[in-house]
C-alpha cells in the first residue's frame, strides 16, 4: 500500500476538485493523507483522506484575496514560510511515497525533494503554455512582482532548494489539470507534461441533498453565484422581472447573505434557496447564470448547459470570456445588467442550435478526457 499525501490550500475550488480523486485512490488500496486548514478536514475526511491539519494565515473567504498580483503572491510565500516547519514536522516519522499539491501549496515541492519522492501538481484551473510568459510579462515585470520573486528566490536558496521562483511557481514537474482541454487558452502550446482530465466529479448527494425536478417540461434556469458571493439581491429582484411572466422554471441560489422576506414575493415559477445541488440541477438546466467560478464552469460544460457570466474577480472574468470565445456562452457586466440583458442573454442561448453543437462536443470532450479515473490513473504512474 503506497501512501499518497496531498497539500492544499484552504479553498472550496481546490479542495472540492481533488475529493473525487482522493476516494478513488484510497478505493484502489493506497492511503491517502491531507494537509489541509481544519475548515476542510471533514469533508477530506468523508473522501477517504486522513487531514493533517495545520493553522492557515491565507484568506478563507475568496472576497478577502487581494485583486493584485504582488499582494497575493506574498500570502502564499508567508504561509509556505510559516507552514513548512509544521508539515515537515507532521510527516517527520510518516513519509509519503507521493506528493500531489496545488499550485498555491508551495511547501509541498520542496518537502517532496528533501524526501526524495516525486511530486505532481493538481491544477483546477488554467496552466502555463508556450510563449505565456511573454504574454505576461507586462505584470511579471512590474517593480513590486519582481520584488516578491527576490525575495522567493532567497527563501528558496535558504531551504537548499536550486529551482529559480518563477520555475517554482509555474511549472511543475507532472500536473494534472481537471479542466478541459478545449477551455484552456493556446491549448496547442502546452508542454505534455500536462494532462488534462476534464472535472473530476462525483455523487454528491450525500453531503448536498438532492432535487426533484417539477412535474412537466418547461426549461429549468438555475442561477448560482457559488457561497460566496450570493449578496446579490439586486440581480435576484432583476431575475424575477426577467423571467417571472416566462414558462421556464427558475430556480435561484441566494445563498446566505440575502434575506428572503427582502426581495418581495418571488413569482409562482421561481424557487428561492440558500443552498442548491448544483450539480444535480444543472443535469436538467437548459440554461446557467454564474459567477464562472472554475468549478461551476466545468460542471456547466459537463453537462452541456450554456452560461450567462456574471463575474467578480479576474479569474472569473476569463472563465466568462473564454465561454464567450468558445461560442457557448456571453458575459455581463454585474454591476449594469438590466433585467431586459438577462432575459435576453438566456433566450438566445437556449435557441440557438449552433450553441447547442459546440456544447455537445465540449461535453463529449469531457467525458472521453476520463475525470477522476483518468486523474488517478495518472497520479499511480507516479509511483513508478
Amino acid at each position: 500500500m503506497s501512501h499518497i499525501a496531498f497539500f492544499n490550500i484552504p479553498g472550496h475550488g481546490h479542495v472540492n476538485p481533488t475529493l473525487p480523486v482522493v476516494t478513488e485512490l484510497v478505493n484502489r488500496g493506497h492511503r491517502v493523507t491531507y494537509a489541509v486548514d481544519p475548515g476542510f478536514a471533514s469533508i477530506v475526511d468523508k473522501a477517504g483522506a486522513e487531514p493533517v491539519v495545520y493553522p492557515t494565515g491565507l484568506p478563507t473567504d475568496d472576497r478577502e484575496w487581494p485583486t493584485e498580483m504582488a499582494p497575493a503572491m506574498r500570502l502564499f510565500l508567508d504561509e509556505a514560510k510559516s507552514v513548512l516547519p509544521v508539515l515537515e514536522a507532521a510527516y517527520a516519522d510518516d513519509r509519503p511515497d507521493l506528493v500531489v499539491h496545488d499550485i498555491g501549496a508551495w511547501t509541498a515541492r520542496l518537502l517532496a525533494r528533501r524526501w526524495g519522492v516525486p511530486a505532481i501538481q493538481f491544477s483546477p484551473t488554467f496552466v502555463t503554455y508556450e510563449g505565456w510568459e511573454e504574454e505576461m510579462a507586462h505584470l511579471y515585470d512590474a517593480p513590486e512582482v519582481e520584488a516578491f520573486f527576490t525575495d522567493l528566490d532567497e527563501w528558496l536558496a535558504a531551504e537548499d532548494c536550486p529551482i529559480p521562483g518563477r520555475t517554482y511557481v509555474g511549472h511543475p514537474d507532472r500536473a494534472v489539470v481537471s479542466i478541459a482541454r478545449s477551455f484552456q487558452p493556446n491549448h496547442e502550446s502546452v508542454h505534455p507534461k500536462y494532462t488534462f482530465v476534464g472535472p473530476c466529479l462525483s455523487d454528491r448527494s450525500s453531503f448536498q441533498g438532492t432535487w426533484e425536478r417539477p412535474a412537466g417540461d418547461r426549461p429549468v434556469l438555475l442561477v448560482s453565484f457559488g457561497s460566496a458571493y450570493t449578496n446579490e439581491p439586486g440581480i435576484y429582484r432583476r431575475c424575477f422581472e426577467a423571467f417571472g411572466d416566462l414558462d421556464w422554471h427558475v430556480v435561484i441560489n441566494i445563498g446566505k447573505y440575502v434575506d428572503p422576506a427582502s426581495l418581495g414575493e418571488p413569482p409562482s415559477n421561481v424557487q428561492l434557496h440558500r443552498w442548491v445541488p448544483q450539480l444535480e440541477i444543472l443535469s436538467h438546466a437548459k440554461v446557467f447564470i454564474t459567477h464562472c467560478g472554475m468549478g461551476g464552469t466545468m460542471e456547466g460544460l459537463y453537462h452541456g448547459v450554456p452560461m450567462v457570466g456574471l463575474p467578480v474577480l479576474g479569474e472569473q472574468a476569463m472563465n466568462a470570456m473564454r465561454l464567450v470565445d468558445l461560442g457557448v456562452g456571453r458575459h455581463l457586466e454585474r454591476d449594469e445588467v438590466t433585467a431586459a440583458d438577462l432575459r435576453s442573454a438566456v433566450l438566445e442561448l437556449a435557441d440557438d442550435p449552433d450553441v447547442a453543437a459546440r456544447l455537445a462536443a465540449i461535453k463529449a470532450e469531457i467525458r472521453a478526457a476520463g475525470g477522476t479515473t483518468a486523474a488517478a490513473d495518472v497520479i499511480e504512474a507516479e509511483l513508478g
